[in-house]
């Protein structure tokens, strides 16, 4: 009886939510906010390009941001109310995460920490300051050929006490 009355009850309220999601849906299309801002890959080195993907933009619009320069969104046929564009990392992009702004229709929409720039490293001479081993990779070098030496040692001696056997 209680398993009866906890079905009932359950596909009332799925009945209830079936009837309320295109209602809902039909708002959305009327009212679209831009939302849910993608941006891959997350983690990008200056100069790279970044795409960015947002719903609730079907005419298109804007995205900006302080790593690189204003870029055009244009909407993604087939996807409903998708909009994609591509970014280009400014090559002098500060590293660390930056926030993404779209705007879609004049309404206007942040994500913050939407991607991270990672430094680029310089070549050149290298980053030694010293040529050759110091004393401390001397050192630990001897310690590990020791190590392997002892190690060999006992395996080979219990080696040869198990042929006597």
């Amino acid at each position: 009886m209680r398993t009866t009355r906890a079905l009932a009850a359950t596909s009332a309220a799925v009945a209830a939510l079936g009837l309320a999601a295109p209602a809902a849906a039909a708002w959305d299309g009327v009212h679209a906010n831009p939302r849910n801002i993608v941006a891959l890959p997350s983690v990008i080195a200056r100069g790279g390009q970044l795409t960015i993907t947002v719903d609730g933009c079907p005419q298109g619009g804007t995205a900006t941001s302080d790593a690189f320069p204003s870029t055009t969104l244009t909407p993604i046929h087939g996807a409903n109310q998708t909009a994609k564009g591509t970014a280009t990392v400014r090559t002098n992009a500060r590293p660390g995460a930056h926030n993404i702004t779209v705007t879609c229709d004049s309404r206007t929409l942040t994500k913050p920490n939407a991607f991270t720039v990672i430094g680029g490293v310089r070549g050149g001479v290298g980053g030694s300051s010293s040529t050759g081993a110091t004393p401390t990779d001397i050192a630990i070098g001897g310690g590990l050929v020791a190590a392997a030496v002892v190690g060999g040692g006992v395996f080979w001696m219990r080696r040869r006490a198990e042929k006597r056997i």
